[in-house]
């Protein structure tokens, strides 16, 4: 006598009439929704289900592929180096340069030529343990990529699943640190590039790309669009900035030679100059953190310093935001005040002359 096998799962219908259809695991009793009304298509659908609860995992994953190749016929044959290769042509300047740098990472080697419906769980743990916090940021993006271009139907590693991204400590350069960085440089337009980025907080590549355009002589002020961001940066600039520049050019770009240095280069050159004076921990971005944390024990507005740096906000918009750095006040300003413990009055959001709170409303 044939032996009957019993079916892992049976067809259930809510409602009486026209209800949605579920298949019902006859061992744990959990429904799970078919999504279709039609009995037709339910009952196909419950038909591949328990072929597949009896067939072997690699032969229901070729059938699958099977499937999916019928839409798609290049599905089985895309790799991560497609994605890879695919993900930075709508990329441009810094952030193309960014991309191909993560691209060099040799742990993506161990997937680069596997096929994406084909890739584990077990594949990505392999690459992120050979790799670095660089490696757990990008997978995430190449993984998304690959989703958002319906070439994968779901994640192969969840959000979750991934290790959690934990930084190095960073810290603010000194006073004294940058006293010493000064007075041993000999390099005139390299110091001045320190300075001015002791004054004004901005990123190395920012400051290091100024010109001539971007000073407003007569206000004694700057601004400039961010590399990274495409946002407005700048302020008004006290004595001290103000005497920076007057030193340097006054046509055409303010660092003529470091403007053509690559940011790692410059990066490096500063590392030596610390590591030679015995100065460990800090970096070209550190003078960003120290105007940022200069400005916070000053009493210096944040909404200043978000305009000031550059940051994303909401409620500046570009329409008017090249005008509003020159409202900004300087920092040096702020210091010397608490200094000689003076109060500098404020002028409220409202009373800045820059049409702000009607220029959001139209936007919005």
């Amino acid at each position: 006598m044939k032996k009957v096998t019993k079916k892992r799962y049976t067809l259930v219908q809510l409602g009486s009439r026209g209800g949605m259809f579920y298949s019902k695991d006859t061992k744990t009793k959990v429904r799970k929704s078919l999504e279709t009304k039609d009995r037709a298509e339910a009952e196909r659908l419950m038909v591949h289900k328990n072929e597949a609860a009896v067939a072997p995992t690699h032969i229901n994953r070729k059938i699958g592929l099977v499937y999916l190749s019928d839409s798609d016929p290049e599905m089985g044959k895309r790799t991560w180096k497609t994605v890879m290769e695919d993900i930075i042509k709508d990329k441009h300047g810094p952030n193309l340069t960014r991309y191909l740098t993560a691209l060099k990472d040799p742990a993506y080697k161990l997937i680069e030529g596997k096929i994406l419906v084909e890739t584990l769980p077990t594949d990505f743990m392999e690459v992120l343990r050979a790799g670095t916090i660089s490696t757990n940021e990008f997978l995430r993006r190449f993984q998304n990529h690959a989703i958002d271009m319906d070439w994968l139907t779901k994640r192969v590693l969840p959000k979750r699943k991934f290790p959690k991204v934990v930084y190095g400590d960073k810290r603010a350069i000194t006073w004294g640190e940058h006293c010493q960085i000064i007075a041993r440089e000999r390099n005139l337009e390299r110091r001045d590039f320190y300075e001015m980025l002791w004054h004004t907080g901005g990123s190395q590549s920012d400051v290091a790309c100024l010109e001539n355009d971007d000073i407003d002589r007569e206000r004694k002020c700057f601004v400039y669009e961010r590399f990274k961001n495409s946002e407005l940066g700048g302020m008004r600039l006290g004595p001290k900035a103000w005497a920076v520049v007057e030193r340097l050019p006054k046509s055409g770009p303010l660092f003529p030679y470091l403007r053509t240095v690559r940011e790692a280069d410059r990066a490096t050159e500063f590392k030596q100059r610390c590591e030679g004076l015995k100065i460990f921990g800090v970096t070209l971005h550190s003078y960003r953190y120290a105007w940022a944390e200069r400005s916070a024990d000053s009493g210096y507005p944040e909404r200043y310093a978000q305009r000031a740096l550059g940051q994303n906000s909401k409620i500046v918009h570009r329409a008017y935001a090249k005008k509003a750095q020159g409202e900004l006040p300087a920092l040096e300003d702020y210091e010397e005040a608490k200094r000689s413990g003076k109060i500098l009055q404020l002028k409220a959001e409202s009373e800045v002359p820059l049409k702000s709170v009607d220029a959001d409303k139209k936007i919005a």
